[in-house]
């Protein structure tokens, strides 16, 4: 389907990518162990900034350490450990050890605050926690404190808290503190009976038990622990990476699923070298880090795509060796892509759709790709589900071996979302054409409805973007008491323009519809961005006096 040559088959806006490729039947171990077996002496994992290097042997042999060690720990298959910090190398240390022992790895935000994090140990019930001391402003340990001020009192490995009463271990990576393990006495826990009983756990461990618990973003309330199993992400990893990345640049966060499934679950499946340029985003760090490993691909949200181009001294790196990468996270203009770009959610392990190489730019800029291999797609009416005429917009669905099992101990949320007959409802807005090929509008709930009109946020920022003085832009509506919503764009300038609103509009008369135009526009000096460098969602509330932006 993805390439000129062939005639559209597609009728309506429904696809199923066939493949002659079969699904993977294996585990994220096995995964590990083959790629290890296949080249034991190349480089599994990078870590510029602590200087950390790890071959496949090395990284398997610690790994199975771990594994053990957790064992050791008194951990067993099933049980929750919450992974609790930014890109270091324990992170993915621990996503395989607990995968290798059939334990399941909680990705836990590491921007959270006391709150969240006691909401989302509690909810899934960690009886394990890994972090560091403290990153940057973020003192872990003290608020582990804070929330179970028992564990000063505490044996290691026998914590008992009121507020978390699943709670046992803590193990903290970098210091030694009361009530928890370091990081070396879980390296240093197993005897030989734990290395034959994670040997034997690996007869019991199948492809899809649950290995891994993702927190959506909980725009529509509270998070919810998006679950995933080892067939979601194997089979999802071994996908996207079938093009050959020798040495993948990482900046993005590993505990989101770009980071711990498209970078840790490629590399065990493909054997492929991830770099990770710093524990913390660093555009700059990025840079160097392409020029000094090498890289021959790079992921990244739009926004850290931005800065990066945008290094004052980009020039002075040699960058030759970079051959593409994914572009993923939130809406794209079509302005800023230049090789490949990538569409899904946690929910679906998460990529659905994905252009080719031979795909021509403007199919890689202003579409998010074909569906993927063994997964089905349709665009539906919101209301009525039913399948939509080509070129329509609907809602976008999703069925097929990459769908979550579930939110984890929430089967309302979950039946909300996912029909009986294994539909996964997006809630992203889109239109799919002749070969699959899909345009993402912009979210349901993000539609600006004006006078009657159903206007898309995602396509006024396409266009603004076509705008020289323009940077960035994001379209929101506006409370409006005759038009029921107004649009508002808010926009960045390129460094040293100045620019009116009159200028915006004129810019949009005879180019998009009248009822697209925005009445309003700010000029804004940066964009509030979440954790793993996605803009948030602007809110606006219109005053008797003032715009409010907030």
């Amino acid at each position: 389907l993805h390439t000129s040559t062939f005639v559209p088959t597609l009728t309506t806006s429904y696809a199923h990518g066939t493949s002659s490729t079969p699904l993977l039947h294996d585990t994220v171990g096995g995964m590990l162990q083959k790629s290890t077996e296949r080249h034991p002496d190349k480089e599994a994992v990078v870590f510029v900034q602590d200087g950390v290097r790890k071959t496949f042997a090395q990284f398997q042999q610690e790994v199975d350490q771990a594994a053990a060690g957790l064992l050791a720990l008194g951990l067993k298959k099933g049980d929750r450990l919450g992974m609790w910090g930014p890109n270091i190398y324990e992170w993915i240390l621990f996503q395989f050890a607990t995968a290798k022992a059939g334990i399941i790895m909680v990705s836990v935000n590491p921007a959270y605050q006391l709150q969240e994090v006691e909401f989302a140990l509690r909810k899934v019930g960690c009886k394990a926690v890994v972090c560091p001391t403290q990153f940057k402003t973020q003192q872990y340990c003290d608020m582990l404190r804070k929330i179970c001020p028992e564990i000063d009192s505490s044996i290691p490995g026998d914590i008992q808290s009121t507020r978390l009463p699943e709670l046992r271990t803590v193990i903290v990576t970098d210091s030694r503190q009361p009530g928890m393990f370091h990081f070396d006495d879980v390296m240093q826990a197993a005897g030989s009976q734990h290395m034959q009983q994670l040997q034997d756990l690996q007869k019991k461990i199948v492809f899809d038990d649950p290995i891994n618990i993702q927190f959506t973003s909980g725009t529509t309330g509270v998070p919810k622990g998006a679950t995933l199993s080892h067939h979601n992400i194997v089979n999802n990893a071994y996908f996207v990476g079938k093009r050959p990345h020798t040495r993948v640049c990482v900046p993005v966060p590993l505990y989101h699923c770009f980071g711990s499934v498209g970078a840790g679950i490629v590399m065990a499946v493909h054997g492929t070298t991830i770099v990770f340029p710093s524990a913390g985003y660093d555009g700059k760090a990025n840079i160097a880090a392409v020029e000094s490993e090498r890289c021959t691909f790079i992921y990244g949200t739009p926004t850290m795509y931005v800065d990066m181009v945008n290094q004052p001294d980009l020039k002075k790196y040699d960058l030759s060796s970079l051959e593409g990468g994914i572009m993923a996270g939130s809406p794209c203009p079509p302005e800023l892509v230049r090789k490949v770009i990538a569409y899904g959610t946690t929910e679906n392990s998460p990529v659905t759709f994905m252009c080719s190489p031979l795909d021509n730019m403007e199919r890689k800029s202003e579409t998010i790709g074909y569906v993927s291999d063994h997964l089905e797609a349709k665009i539906v009416d919101p209301t009525t589900e039913q399948v939509l005429p080509l070129g329509m917009s609907g809602e976008i669905m999703i069925r097929g071996y990459c769908v979550m099992l579930e939110y984890w101990n929430e089967k309302e949320k979950t039946d909300e979302c996912i029909t009986k007959a294994r539909w996964y409802k997006t809630g992203d807005i889109g239109s799919m054409d002749g070969y699959s090929y899909c345009k993402v509008n912009g979210r349901s709930k993000d539609m600006i409805i004006r006078g009657g009109e159903n206007i898309y946020p995602a396509e006024i920022e396409q266009f603004l973007h076509t705008h020289p003085k323009v940077k960035e832009a994001q379209v929101v509506g506006v409370k409006d008491a005759r038009m029921g919503e107004e649009v508002c764009a808010c926009i960045k300038l390129v460094e040293g323009q100045e620019c009116t609103t009159e200028e915006i509009r004129d810019f949009c008369k005879g180019q998009v519809a009248h009822f697209k135009i925005p009445r309003y526009v700010l000029f804004v000096d940066s964009f509030p961005l979440t954790i793993t460098g996605k803009r948030k969602v602007l809110k606006l509330q219109m005053s008797k006096y003032r715009l409010c932006l907030f």
